[in-house]
């Protein structure tokens, strides 16, 4: 049998889980499940190197954090975090 390449492609499908990734994204705003889509398939696509779908996931981080912080885009957003707080 084909793949579904449309519907549900075998990178979505794969997960340990056994949960495709549309089901927990379509819970979460567009940046944020766009990260989560990248970050759950990183290192799943054929042909696609996992650091690839890393930095996508960072890029609608980013994204969402200028958002969320309303400054222009390309504007840096600080976030102040003490790691061995947070450890």
């Amino acid at each position: 049998m084909a793949e579904d390449v449309v519907d549900h492609p075998k990178h979505y499908n794969v997960h340990p889980s056994g949960v495709e990734c549309i089901a927990i994204v379509q819970e979460f705003g567009f940046n944020i499940g766009c990260a989560i889509k990248h970050l759950w398939r990183a290192g799943l696509k054929e042909g696609m190197p996992t650091e690839v779908d890393l930095r996508k996931a960072m890029k609608y981080i980013e994204f969402e954090l200028e958002r969320i912080a309303i400054k222009p885009a390309g504007e840096p957003v600080t976030i102040e975090w003490d790691a061995k707080e947070k450890t």
